[in-house]
C-alpha cells in the first residue's frame, strides 16, 4: 500500500464518467456488481501499487451491489474515500466499506426510484408527450433536456459531495472509535434486507395433503404454522450452502429448474 497518494479532482471525473456504465451491464446474480468495480479501477490502480491489494480492492467490490444508477454516485464518493483511507492506514478495517455500501444502498434505491423513475420521469415524459402528439418536434428533445439534465446534475453532484462527506466524517469517525458499531449495524441492516428480499421473492407452495375433505392439512401450512415463510428460509439456506461450497451459478439454476419441473410433474410443488 502506499502512504502519500491523494484522488484529485481528475480521478473523481474517471469516476463520473464510467458510473454511466452500471446501467448497461446488470447481471442477475449480483447486478450492478461490475459496473461498481470497473468505475472504481483507476481509483484502485492508482491508490495500490501491489497487484495483491488490487485485487483485493477489486474483489470487494464485485461484490453483490444495486441501487438507482443517478444516486450511486455518492456511495462511490464515498467509497473512494475509504479507499483512499485504507490505503494510507495498514490497520483500516476494509469490513467497513463494504458495510457502508449495503447500508446505504437500500435507502437510497427506495429514494431514488421515487424521485428519478416514479417523479422525474413521469414529468419530463408528460410534457415531452404532450408536444410530439401535436408534432412537435421539441418533444423528445424537451424531453431529453427535463430528464437529464437534474439527473445527471444530481450525479455529478453526489460523486463530490460523497468523496467530501467520505473524506472528513470517516476520519472522526473513525478517531471516536466508533467506526466498529457503524460496520455492526451496517452488517444488521443488510441481513434484514437479505431476510425480507428471501420471505417476499423466494415463493414454495408444497400442494401435498394430509387428510380428506375441510381437515386436510398441506405441508405447506405445517411449515407455516411453524414460522411463517420456512420452506422459503430453508431453500435459501440450501442453495447458500452450495454457493459456500463452489458450486456454479449455471448449476444452482439447473437444479432449480430440475426441482421445480420434478416438482410439479408429480404434484410434490404447485
Amino acid at each position: 500500500m502506499t502512504t502519500s497518494r491523494k484522488l484529485t479532482k481528475k480521478d473523481l471525473q474517471k469516476v463520473y464518467w464510467r458510473s454511466f456504465g452500471m446501467e448497461w451491464d446488470w447481471n442477475y446474480e449480483r447486478q450492478m456488481n461490475m459496473g461498481y468495480c470497473y468505475t472504481l479501477l483507476p481509483i484502485i490502480e492508482k491508490l495500490y501499487d501491489k497487484k495483491e491489494d488490487q485485487i483485493e480492492a477489486m474483489q470487494r467490490h464485485l461484490e453483490f451491489f444495486n441501487t438507482t444508477p443517478h444516486l450511486v454516485t455518492l456511495i462511490l464518493g464515498i467509497t473512494c474515500a475509504m479507499e483512499e483511507s485504507n490505503a494510507s492506514q495498514p490497520d483500516f478495517d476494509t469490513q467497513s466499506i463494504s458495510g457502508v455500501k449495503i447500508s446505504l444502498m437500500g435507502p437510497l434505491a427506495g429514494i431514488g426510484d421515487s424521485f428519478i423513475w416514479g417523479t422525474l420521469r413521469i414529468i419530463a415524459t408528460g410534457i415531452g408527450v404532450s408536444l410530439a402528439n401535436q408534432g412537435n418536434i421539441l418533444g423528445p428533445i424537451l424531453f431529453l433536456l427535463l430528464f437529464n439534465i437534474p439527473a445527471q446534475g444530481l450525479r455529478y453532484f453526489l460523486l463530490h459531495k460523497g468523496y467530501s462527506l467520505g473524506a472528513t466524517f470517516l476520519e472522526k469517525v473513525q478517531s471516536s472509535g466508533i467506526m466498529d458499531t457503524i460496520t455492526y449495524g451496517a452488517s444488521i441492516l443488510g441481513l434484514s434486507v437479505i431476510g425480507a428480499m428471501t420471505a417476499e421473492n423466494v415463493s414454495i407452495n408444497v400442494p401435498l395433503a394430509f387428510g380428506s375433505g375441510d381437515d386436510a392439512t398441506t405441508v405447506g401450512d405445517v411449515f407455516n404454522n411453524i414460522m411463517p415463510g420456512l420452506l422459503p428460509l430453508l431453500f435459501t439456506l440450501f442453495i447458500y450452502y452450495l454457493l459456500r461450497k463452489n458450486v456454479k451459478t449455471t448449476t444452482l439454476l439447473l437444479l432449480c429448474a430440475v426441482i421445480g419441473l420434478t416438482g410439479a410433474f408429480f404434484n410434490i410443488l404447485g
